[in-house]
């Protein structure tokens, strides 16, 4: 597959941040204690489906103090429409534990300190410091790495190679544009069907080998 050019980065940054410019997270949060367990909840899981969970799950436990001392088993009956379940109970419960004995219960808004964590990787990490205080930083989720290939931002074959390759090539707004790639991922871009014809303003720089016809 072919790269984008220098010149073809430019015009596809410009064409992101124009039609994404106001974008954040569709995932509902009131807080940062809120944010963090919605975004871990959204791994390998709908945002549409965790935001079904949140609601009961923050009514029950509205804070890190709460949900410190929650009894695993009824964390997981709240959260177990959600993929891997087991494991993310388990990992929210001890995010809040430490964050209560660590950080004197506030979310620490730092990457270093958010991936020490239970259930935090980098990639959660960023997103939560990108959507809550604009950070300029760059995730890698399906979204993105779809759309990066597909660009030809990226041959990496890991998130973490594309997240680094990305952040060079783009260098700035990476916030604004890490919140578009993943719109445009889910809505446009799709895995399958994706609506190349009809929605899709970057076609013309688009590089996939395959023929996306729109239905």
């Amino acid at each position: 597959m072919k790269k984008a050019t220098k010149k073809e980065i430019a015009a596809i940054k410009a064409l992101f941040l124009q039609h994404y410019s106001n974008a954040v997270t569709e995932l509902h949060y009131r807080n940062a204690y809120e944010l963090v367990i919605a975004v871990a909840l959204s791994a390998q899981c709908t945002d549409k489906r965790v935001n079904l969970i949140t609601p009961a799950l923050f009514a029950a436990y509205p804070d890190v103090t709460t949900l410190a001392t929650a009894k695993l088993d009824e964390v997981k009956a709240l959260i177990n429409t959600c993929s891997f379940f087991n494991n993310k109970a388990k990992n929210i419960i001890a995010m809040a534990q430490r964050v209560v004995s660590v950080y004197d219960g506030e979310i620490p808004m730092n990457e270093k300190e958010l991936i020490t964590l239970a259930g935090v990787g980098q990639k959660t990490a960023n997103v939560v410091m990108i959507e809550y205080t604009g950070a300029n930083l760059m995730a890698v989720d399906t979204h993105v790495f779809r759309v990066a290939h597909r660009l030809g931002l990226s041959d990496d074959e890991t998130a973490a190679k594309t997240e680094a390759t990305l952040v060079k090539k783009f260098k700035t707004n990476l916030h604004q544009l890490h919140q578009g790639f993943v719109l445009f991922g889910r809505y446009i871009c799709t895995a399958k069907n994706p609506k190349c014809e009809r929605e899709c303003f970057v076609r013309e720089f688009c590089k996939s080998t395959q023929s996306f016809k729109a239905k």
